[in-house]
């Protein structure tokens, strides 16, 4: 029923756009907000309501945004059709990128697991609450490398194995905080970091959110740990027997020395080609392909990996469309304030329109946007994926209560981030890579006049 209701409304959304001409202009307000954001804000709200139905709510909010920019504002690329596909003519890359990568890394963590690693690491562990600290640290770490989807899902697991089934929601907060806070400082270990990169962002730009990561880290960690060894305290009970698949971890380092090394060479030597072809994510997926005859991929996990991306690229298309020009200019309040907004609202779109506006200093965004949505289940897709593992958690009631030493070291962190380091916005490098083509266009034409 829900489909059908859902394939009416898309009927009705493109007669309606069908039947009447696109009035491009000035932008509806309400109460002084531009109709766009008050669309994009209901979608990441149905969002954050209607977590059985997500592809469905973003899929819908993509399309209402869309008719609305049609038959009102028009894009800023052109009015009407024309306009959208000049839109999408500039954007087709980021999101084939995108969507080859969060493919490639689904597979990718897939090999990791059935390597036994997570299995064999437990061995290693201290006995007493330092086994829960040290397991923290782990996924931290795992999720430097890995989606941090997949570390946080790691870490559930161990933390099931080492807990007898018995773990605490702030120890599972703990496990979310641990996954987003290492993949904050990676361009591989959270999709806002890799938006981030594949928008053009330095992978050194954004390490930095390890002096934040590793403070938050340290204050969420201890005191998850000592809530863990009170509720249920540690017991190993490792198989000796298992040894790591080599084959396997050799296949992720392949995967991931692909990826890095395209892209350091594609942006240092082809920089010009760089937004005309999804060079990166083809290189995940030819290292995968050369790799099936080591160890054939879980296949399987394509289908559900699809549809959970499209999901992810529909926000960040309906990012896309904003008019952020209208948005406050990017400081570092704007950057603390966006780490409590994606407690609630999803990262992906957040990250989306801070890099379409840009002047953000990426690293304490990439650590805001990260760890921030750690404080509440949904706010992030790590966890997201662990509370499917551990329905418990589903009460934002007893996160906020158990779980209350993250926001408390999210603010540590970015305290600790701003105070020794500073702030140090980079300049928006879609935009001056655009200037400086025009002033070269400009040289160019001044030149052949100057020669006639």
């Amino acid at each position: 029923m829900y489909k059908q209701n859902l394939r009416a409304c898309f009927s009705a959304l493109f007669l309606f756009a069908a039947a009447f001409p696109a009035w491009a202009g000035e932008p509806v307000m309400v109460a002084g907000i531009p109709l766009d954001f008050i669309l994009f804000a209901m979608t990441l709200l149905g969002v954050a309501l209607f977590h059985d139905h997500t592809l469905h709510v973003g899929l819908t909010g993509m399309v209402t945004i869309t008719l609305y920019k049609l038959l009102f504002t028009g894009f800023k690329a052109g009015e009407g059709l024309a306009g959208l596909a000049t839109h999408f003519q500039h954007e087709w890359v980021i999101l084939a990128n995108l969507l080859c990568l969060l493919m490639g890394f689904a597979l990718l963590s897939r090999h990791f697991e059935k390597s036994h690693v997570p299995v064999i690491l437990p061995r290693y562990l201290p006995s007493d609450w330092k086994g829960g600290f040290v397991l923290l640290i782990m996924v931290f770490v795992l999720s430097s490398f890995l989606d941090n989807i997949a570390a946080a899902l790691i870490g559930g697991a161990m933390a099931h194995q080492l807990f007898r089934g018995k773990v605490h929601i702030g120890y599972l907060a703990g496990i979310v905080a641990a996954s987003n806070a290492g993949g904050s400082g990676s361009v591989v270990g959270d999709t806002t970091t890799t938006m981030m990169w594949i928008d053009g962002v330095s992978p050194l730009d954004v390490v930095h959110a390890y002096v934040a990561a590793c403070t938050a880290l340290i204050v969420t960690a201890y005191i998850a740990a000592k809530q863990q060894h009170a509720y249920s305290p540690i017991i190993k009970g490792a198989r000796e027997s298992l040894k790591v698949d080599k084959s396997r971890l050799g296949i992720v380092v392949l995967i991931l020395t692909c990826a890095m090394i395209t892209n350091i060479v594609v942006n240092w030597k082809y920089k010009a080609l760089a937004d005309h072809f999804p060079f990166i994510g083809v290189a995940v997926w030819v290292a995968i392909f050369v790799s099936v005859p080591i160890r054939r991929p879980d296949w399987s996990l394509l289908p559900e990996t699809f549809k959970g991306s499209i999901f992810l690229l529909s926000l960040v298309t309906c990012a896309s469309m904003m008019p952020v020009e209208q948005l406050p200019p990017a400081s570092a309040l704007a950057a603390l304030s966006l780490g409590f907004v994606s407690a609630i609202f999803d990262n992906i779109p957040l990250t989306a329109l801070a890099l379409k506006q840009g002047g953000y200093d990426w690293g304490v965004l990439a650590y805001a946007v990260g760890f921030g949505g750690s404080m509440v289940w949904f706010g992030s897709s790590a966890g997201v994926a662990l509370s499917n593992m551990y329905p418990e958690a589903k009460s934002v009631a007893r996160w906020l209560r158990q779980g209350w030493h993250v926001a408390i070291a999210y603010v540590v962190g970015f305290a600790v981030l701003f105070f020794t380091l500073g702030w140090h916005p980079h300049d928006p490098h879609k935009t001056a890579q655009t200037t400086s083509s025009a002033k070269v266009e400009v040289t160019a034409s001044e030149a052949s006049t100057s020669t006639r």
